[in-house]
């Protein structure tokens, strides 16, 4: 799976001369989680992270590549959970990495297999942890309430909580959760990332649906034409297709 290693790498440009917090992943560092959905109400919030205003982002990549991801690993860029305050205008960024193992299946396997380790994030639910998604801007906006923050909340620990969940998935290897809270990250470079992320899926569904592969008339040419390995997957099942027929 390298169709989105160019974003990967992308993402890794982005961020190389950021100052790093990084750790490895151990299952008793993850937070608790509430199982279920928490409310935390601004009474009850510490601060937020990620608001209209802010910069924020959100996109997961999975890859085959064990240059890309090599562990599990919590990387933070910016001032950790700690160190925040209410009054702080502090943005937020969750992009992860995920490498898995070969797969074989057929396109169709393969697809809703992404899409389930994809769909992870949904079930992760660190306790006074509050998570609101866009997945039309690719935004995340944290509440953190004030409990959670008189128990030493930190990324160190959501991030674990998150790898966690993800390696339930037979399939996945290796996680890396990478958090921002530096305001002075490109947060428009990284949100151009989160939509090819998109682009890469949407062109993916639409090959396994069989539409047309006239470029002239398909509204994904662009994404064919910027991944590397696309168009070859797109039209190499339309061939496998006709000589199925």
């Amino acid at each position: 799976m390298e169709l989105y290693n160019k974003v990967i790498k992308e993402t890794y440009e982005v961020l190389e001369n950021a100052k790093k917090t990084s750790w490895e992943y151990r299952e008793k560092d993850a937070w608790k989680d509430a199982g279920s959905s928490e409310l935390v109400l601004q009474s009850d919030a510490a601060y937020e992270m990620g608001a209209t205003g802010t910069g924020s982002v959100n996109y997961l990549c999975p890859t085959s590549s064990s240059e890309l991801v090599d562990k599990d690993e919590i990387i933070l860029i910016g001032p950790d959970m700690p160190q925040i305050k209410a009054k702080d205008n502090v943005p937020f960024g969750r992009i992860a990495i995920v490498r898995v193992g070969v797969l074989d299946d057929d396109d169709e396997v393969v697809y809703r297999t992404l899409k389930d380790i994809e769909f992870c994030k949904y079930h992760v639910f660190p306790e006074g942890y509050m998570v609101r998604m866009s997945p039309e801007s690719h935004r995340e906006q944290i509440r953190v309430s004030k409990k959670a923050v008189k128990k030493k909340v930190n990324f160190k620990a959501i991030g674990a909580d998150y790898i966690k969940k993800y390696k339930e998935d037979p399939n996945v290897l290796n996680v890396k959760i990478i958090f921002i809270t530096d305001p002075s990250i490109d947060f428009d470079k990284l949100v151009k990332n989160a939509k090819l992320t998109d682009g890469i899926t949407s062109t993916l569904t639409h090959i396994l649906e069989g539409l047309s592969t006239d470029c002239s008339v398909c509204s994904l040419k662009d994404v064919c034409d910027e991944v590397e390995g696309m168009k070859e997957l797109h039209f190499g099942r339309a061939a496998a297709g006709e000589q199925h027929d």
